[in-house]
């Protein structure tokens, strides 16, 4: 099998009934399966398949992995040259998948690529969780083409162009195989949130090249297994960002970026306070917790990552500040930024 498309699931069954037959319609053929892997669901997730898709194969975790692991155990289980990471609440469109196995084939360089990403439920406008394309700003923040902070863009052809970026999204991530286990896999210990940044981050650093393919389109609805301001979502995306930060950064800016950080992130503490957010400003104060606890157990992987860097500043990496262009500068849109 040439392309394996492995959906995550758990307790989605609902998700699986809305959106994988219209997967499947624009997904098999000959070299192409699609793949549910089962993230230890407590619902009738595992009966639902049975009994309405039983030509789809199924992977039987005994557990719920998380994001992370639980991919890295379900891509075990796969022998393709292509993995795609498609979350149970993308609706797909016709040629989503061979256009980007297509330009995956003509570009050997290519080590990973994300498709136009559009909200689901405003197909009009891009998604926040990867739009079109992802970025990070130089204090470890987050932000795509088409999607800065909380500013999402109406979806107008603007970004049309193919070009690399520093992260493809999980929601709908095409990789090499073989990249993506000889880079490590996503990180277990991060459960949930920013996984795929750090992956993308080490693909970067070790000359792989990572892109968004605008002319493959997908819907993803986002926030199906925990809601945007969720204090749990607080924690792992707070924490796991400063694990990233920690795990990638070269030493001459990690002081410097750490520094800045502690007072960033103490503002947004405060933020959270003064507008009624009290367990996600707690969820902030327990992710810095649990990161300085954690750290020690990132030492090997932080020397790892460093000794296989194999460029010095990541083109994609953006120099500057985002939130600076956002509050100070008042620009709202990558466009506006990146003239």
């Amino acid at each position: 099998m040439k392309t394996s498309v492995v959906i995550l699931n758990w307790n989605g069954r609902k998700l699986l009934e809305q959106f994988l037959p219209t997967v499947l319609q624009h997904t098999l053929n000959d070299e192409t399966e699609v793949v549910v892997a089962d993230n230890g669901s407590s619902d009738d997730s595992l009966d639902f398949l049975k009994a309405n898709f039983p030509q789809v194969p199924v992977i039987i975790l005994d557990k719920n992995y998380g994001f992370a692991e639980g991919y890295n155990r379900a891509l075990q289980q796969v022998q393709s040259e292509y993995v795609v990471l498609l979350n149970s609440d993308v609706e797909t469109t016709e040629n989503w998948l061979s256009t980007m196995i297509r330009y995956i084939d003509e570009h050997p360089e290519v080590s990973a690529l994300q498709p136009k990403i559009l909200a689901q439920t405003r197909k009009t406008h891009f998604e926040y969780a990867g739009a079109c394309g992802g970025f990070i700003d130089r204090f470890g923040y987050p932000f795509c083409r088409g999607r800065i902070l909380e500013n999402v863009e109406e979806d107008l052809g603007q970004y049309d162009s193919v070009i690399p970026v520093f992260w493809a999204t999980g929601a709908c991530l095409c990789i090499r195989r073989k990249d993506y286990f000889e880079a490590g896999g996503l990180d277990a210990r991060f459960f949930a949130h920013m996984e795929e940044i750090d992956l993308c981050w080490r693909l970067n650093a070790r000359g792989k090249r990572v892109e968004c393919l605008p002319q493959s389109v997908v819907y993803h609805v986002g926030a199906a297994s925990l809601a945007k301001e969720n204090p749990r979502k607080t924690y792992l995306n707070f924490r796991n960002n400063l694990l990233m930060l920690y795990k990638n950064s070269r030493l001459r800016s990690l002081i410097f970026v750490f520094t800045l950080r502690l007072i960033l992130d103490a503002l947004a503490f405060l933020h959270l306070i003064l507008r009624g957010k009290f367990e996600n400003a707690k969820s902030v104060i327990e992710a810095h917790k649990d990161f300085f606890k954690m750290r020690p157990d990132f030492k090997h992987n932080r020397r790892e990552n460093l000794k296989k860097r194999v460029i010095g500043h990541i083109p994609t990496k953006f120099r500057g500040s985002i939130l600076w262009n956002y509050y100070v500068k008042g620009k709202k849109t990558y466009a506006a930024i990146f003239k």
